[in-house]
């Protein structure tokens, strides 16, 4: 016995402890560790829609007020220090500044309609407030901002300038290369922020960029898609 004592070595196990070794759960049928099935990404709750984009109107109002301030402010400016018919040389000659009526639209287009000219700018100008509320694509909330400030500038002008209402003549004061628009047209800020507006949209069309942000083609894909799954 004092033999067999004297073999036992390590420390002895105290009294009251009781070892335990851990025991793994028991497998259940359709475990995904024995599955042979890849895992299935969680079930979307049905009647959930893709996060909304966040609306744009704030940026295209507040950029067709600042083209609206900028144009008033030019054309305060150049009334109160320029003749009618003088012009200022600057840059060389590659830009002169006179003042000029149009009774047309931008860049003397068409003048003679000028009721018809100030009846579209206010159409223009309601559809656009209108679309602002569901325009979530940063490039046409930019361009709608530029054609609506311009717009409203030249609006302006055609209500409350001479020769009357709703007739009133456009301040343009701006010809580039030459004097009198001998080379290009006479223009305003205005002007300029319709036309940047305009050929703005028209890219984003051709590039099927819609007012919410997707592209066209990209709708079209998706509903294609989840047609093939309904089937």
């Amino acid at each position: 016995m004092a033999a067999a004592a004297s073999v036992r070595t390590g420390p002895r196990p105290r009294r009251g402890y009781r070892r335990t070794t851990p025991q793994c759960p028991h497998p259940r049928a359709g475990d995904p560790a024995l599955s042979d099935e890849p895992a299935q990404p969680p079930a979307v709750p049905e009647g959930t829609t893709a996060p909304v984009r966040r609306p744009r109107t704030r940026l295209l109002l507040t950029l067709a007020a600042v083209v609206l301030l900028a144009d008033l402010a030019t054309k305060l400016l150049v009334v109160a220090t320029i003749e009618p018919g003088a012009d200022v040389r600057v840059l060389g000659g590659l830009v002169y500044l006179t003042q000029a009526r149009n009774t047309g639209a931008a860049f003397s287009f068409a003048e003679g309609f000028t009721v018809v000219f100030t009846l579209v700018a206010v159409v223009v100008a309601v559809v656009i407030v209108r679309t602002a509320r569901r325009l979530a694509s940063l490039g046409w909330a930019v361009a709608l901002g530029l054609v609506l400030g311009g717009a409203v500038g030249n609006l302006v002008d055609r209500v409350f300038r001479d020769p009357g209402f709703l007739r009133g003549g456009v301040v343009d004061f701006v010809s580039v290369f030459a004097p009198d628009g001998e080379v290009y047209p006479i223009f305003n800020l205005a002007d300029s922020a319709i036309v940047c507006g305009g050929v703005l949209g028209a890219v984003l069309a051709l590039r099927g960029i819609e007012f919410d942000g997707t592209r066209g083609g990209d709708r079209g894909t998706d509903r294609g898609d989840d047609a093939v799954a309904r089937d």
